[in-house]
């Protein structure tokens, strides 16, 4: 299979026609200071950017405005507010699948800090002609978070599988100790080995992106490709070991986790009423701040995802980058240049370095950045340590090549169904393969 190019521009008719997307200047009123608008995609993060904006405001008399989509809505909100008169000046793009349907709206970003000041192992999103228009700000990363309490508590029983969370290097002694915990939930004050896992729409992108990121690269490996127009869902049977040990040794039956969020999930884990949960170091603040918590900061460890993948005892976390930003092309020149300065300033000044540590909680991509200028929360740490280890290989993020946020939402749903018991995993598998294909192939070519 050949290395894949991506079309390099999808025409502005085109695009307006299977969008019904109306690109509308959102500087008219010949104010030439400017001024910034943040779609902004994570609603977690809400409270500390209307902070970051505020301060901003009182410091330099530039309004910035901050409106966050509702969880898993942010796509169907930027179309929407992308055709207003007064459009967002600042958006974010979901990697190189975002890319295709937003470049046209994205201003030229070759010129601010941030771009010249990328590490070189985080590209920016560029067009065929190497033009700048979206750059990364976060490398983030995912595994099995675990309650190291309640692993020594296990531990200390009788007859238990390992002596030490180190003796988990693979699927099978995952699943050992997974089943023992839950079999013993009892004697352990628990509800279930794992927290329940969030089927309900909108809720489901850890299993639709984050569970399905490793088979996926190592299917791009084994090919030698970063993409490709057809997948064979290689590892999809590798999938279903990890999935289905979710949905058994859960906290819930499993025919109730359509109905289950992500809230719903964290609460559980972060109440101690389970050992384990999957998701990545932006969770800390949302367990260590959930009413009940009982998860110590000294006590919260990551666990790669261990699902029978080849060699997977030589891999740890899922790390990189998903999310860029994105100047509005069609806002005014100066809400452009406001924009352009707000974020230079949030990511490459003193001050507001310190929010993207502090408040944000971001691993940043810059070199400006230190090794100490690391989030002061154990996650985020640990994200850092994954990195800087040279005995293991991080997986980087594949998921950001998947077809279309449609194409997620789907699988997302086949997987509620799989797991309410009204479609059989070979259907899963069919879906994915076919909605990849048809999807890439309506977006790309060799």
């Amino acid at each position: 299979m050949k290395r894949l190019t991506r079309i390099a521009s999808i025409s502005l008719s085109a695009l307006l026609a299977t969008t019904t997307l109306v690109a509308c200047s959102s500087g008219d009123s010949g104010d030439d200071s400017g001024s910034v608008y943040f779609l902004n995609f994570k609603p977690e993060q809400d409270a500390a950017y209307q902070e970051i904006a505020k301060e901003y405001t009182e410091s330099t008399g530039v309004p910035v405005k901050v409106v966050t989509a509702a969880s898993g809505s942010y796509e169907q909100t930027l179309k929407a507010e992308i055709g207003k008169d007064e459009a967002p000046t600042l958006f974010q793009v979901n990697g190189p699948a975002g890319f295709i349907t937003w470049q046209d709206y994205m201003a030229d970003m070759s010129d601010t800090k941030i771009a010249q000041e990328l590490t070189e192992d985080v590209p920016a999103l560029q067009d065929d002609e190497g033009t700048t228009k979206g750059v990364p700000f976060a490398v983030e990363g995912f595994g099995i978070i675990i309650n190291q309490e309640i692993f020594d508590k296990y531990i200390a029983l009788p007859g238990a599988k390992i002596k030490s969370t180190d003796e988990i290097t693979s699927f099978d002694k995952l699943k050992e100790v997974a089943d023992d915990m839950q079999a013993k939930k009892g004697e352990l004050g628990i509800e279930g080995a794992f927290a329940s896992t969030s089927l309900t729409p909108g809720e489901d992108w850890r299993w639709q992106t984050h569970l399905a990121n490793a088979p996926i690269w190592q299917e791009f490996q084994d090919d030698g490709v970063e993409d490709k127009t057809e997948v064979e869902f290689k590892y999809s049977n590798e999938y279903k070991n990890l999935f289905d040990l979710y949905l058994t040794d859960s906290t819930v039956e499993k025919t109730l986790a359509p109905a289950k969020t992500v809230s719903d999930s964290m609460a559980e884990f972060a109440q101690g009423k389970a050992a384990m949960v999957q998701n990545g170091n932006w969770a800390w603040s949302q367990i260590s701040e959930t009413k009940g918590n009982v998860v110590k900061e000294d006590k919260i460890k990551f666990l790669p995802m261990y699902m029978g993948l080849p060699n997977e005892q030589d891999f740890g976390l899922n790390v990189g980058t998903e999310n860029y930003l994105g100047v509005n092309a069609n806002a005014s020149d100066a809400d452009q240049q406001a924009t352009k300065d707000f974020v230079d300033w949030l990511f490459t000044s003193d001050e507001g370095k310190q929010h993207v540590i502090n408040d944000l909680g971001f691993v940043a991509p810059f070199n400006s950045y230190s090794e100490t200028d690391t989030p002061n929360d154990p996650l985020a740490k640990q994200i850092q340590e994954s990195i800087s280890n040279k005995d293991i290989t991080t997986i980087p993020w594949a998921f950001q090549y998947f077809p279309s946020q449609q194409f997620k939402d789907d699988f997302g749903q086949a997987l509620s169904q799989y797991a309410s018991g009204t479609m059989k995993w070979e259907d899963v598998v069919t879906q994915f393969k076919d909605d990849w294909k048809a999807e890439k192939e309506a977006n790309w070519t060799e």
